[in-house]
């Protein structure tokens, strides 16, 4: 157990700033850090040749002044806290930024960024809200324009070797991932919630190869051990943007022990492996389509109702924290059906607001607590 925590410590340190060491190390070694803040940015396009994805958060945003005089108050604090960060140079590393308009709120970032502190190379997706025949062809001309962008900006191979490779590196990490996702299907999991996410986290927001030693030495560590089972219900957490794992760990406080997660910054199905048929581009554009369960896709709700259902039942979950960012236009439509057909099917569920930033623990220790002996649990 001692041995645990001193891996877990490695995984949270790297958490404490939007930069960690092993950004800073990789950058040094002449590297090039792509910042991205949607899930529909494939990760393995941005590992190509010198490149590699960072997830973008805002580790210990204390306020967002300076982004308040440039954003509606009813824009996220998610996207606030970003502009924030960018304004005060805490993404100085960044050396480039690729966006989605997934949403208005990041359009607003994009647009705001270009304004106060444009960066050498962004670049946006326009990800249609279809999944066709038709729109996986966009979806790959999208794929491919940012690909030659990003070689001619940075003089970096994206040619299909390059690309291969790089989705073999995107292979390797989710597989190690997924296995220890897998070890909280068992009765007594032998890593929490908020560990797990920590982990997740940690490894969006660092170079791959840098951190995959640190988790497969996590693997070798827990993969024959079992949990405590000192927990009063297994829940499934579903939603937008999470990124601090204080919010699982407020949760599993109270006796909810999350086995499971569906949310953009989650494992499920967010980190899978991307199955090549012929050409990378392609395989991207499929893969981003399959793994992004995102509400703005409004035609795919019965499919994402039933990612849900069947998690649930793989997971053997009790019951659905449905978390949301305030404000947050897509979740909060989506929410309700969702919390309905849940409901409908007999799942009990509760829906929490948030912001971006952690407050408000002795309200939320308050509701999880009641949800749970709601359950009987």
């Amino acid at each position: 157990m001692a041995m645990l925590d001193t891996t877990m410590k490695i995984f949270a340190g790297l958490l404490e700033s939007p930069q960690n060491s092993l950004v800073e190390q990789a950058a040094a070694n002449g590297r090039i850090p792509i910042g991205y803040s949607c899930s529909f940015v494939p990760e393995a396009l941005l590992m190509a040749d010198r490149l590699f994805p960072v997830r973008l958060h805002a580790a210990g945003v204390a306020g967002t002044e300076m982004a308040d005089n440039y954003l509606s108050s009813f824009i996220c604090s998610y996207t606030r806290s970003l502009l924030e960060f960018a304004v005060d140079d805490r993404f100085n590393l960044i050396r480039g930024w690729v966006f989605v308009p997934s949403c208005a709120h990041m359009q607003r970032l994009f647009d705001n960024l270009e304004y106060l502190k444009k960066p050498a190379f962004s670049h946006v997706i326009d990800v249609p809200r279809k999944v066709n025949d038709a729109t996986l062809a966009w979806q790959e001309e999208e794929l491919r324009i940012l690909a030659g962008r990003l070689s001619s900006h940075f003089g970096v191979d994206m040619g299909n070797a390059s690309l291969m490779k790089a989705i073999g590196e995107w292979n390797h990490f989710s597989s190690v991932i997924t296995a220890i996702g897998n070890l909280r299907k068992r009765p007594n999991p032998p890593i929490t919630g908020a560990d797990f996410h920590r982990v997740v986290m940690a490894s969006l927001a660092s170079p791959k190869d840098l951190i995959l030693p640190a988790i497969e030495s996590l693997y070798k560590e827990i993969e024959h051990q079992e949990g405590t089972g000192n927990y009063r219900a297994r829940l499934m957490v579903v939603g937008g943007h999470l990124h601090d794992p204080e919010f699982i760990r407020v949760i599993e406080s109270q006796g909810g022990l999350v086995v499971a997660d569906r949310f953009c910054t989650g494992s499920i199905p967010g980190i899978r492996p991307v199955e090549v048929d012929g050409d990378p581009i392609r395989a991207l554009a499929v893969h981003t389509f399959e793994k992004t369960r995102c509400p703005r896709m409004m035609e795919e709700f019965d499919l994402r109702l039933k990612t849900i259902f069947d998690t649930v039942r793989e997971y053997h979950a009790d019951g659905v924290v449905i978390e949301i960012i305030k404000f947050c236009d897509l979740w909060g439509v989506d929410a309700m059906p969702l919390v309905s057909a849940l409901r409908k099917e007999g799942i009990p569920v509760l829906k929490l607001e948030r912001e971006y930033r952690m407050g408000g623990e002795g309200q939320l220790r308050t509701r999880v607590q009641a949800f749970i002996e709601s359950m009987g649990k």
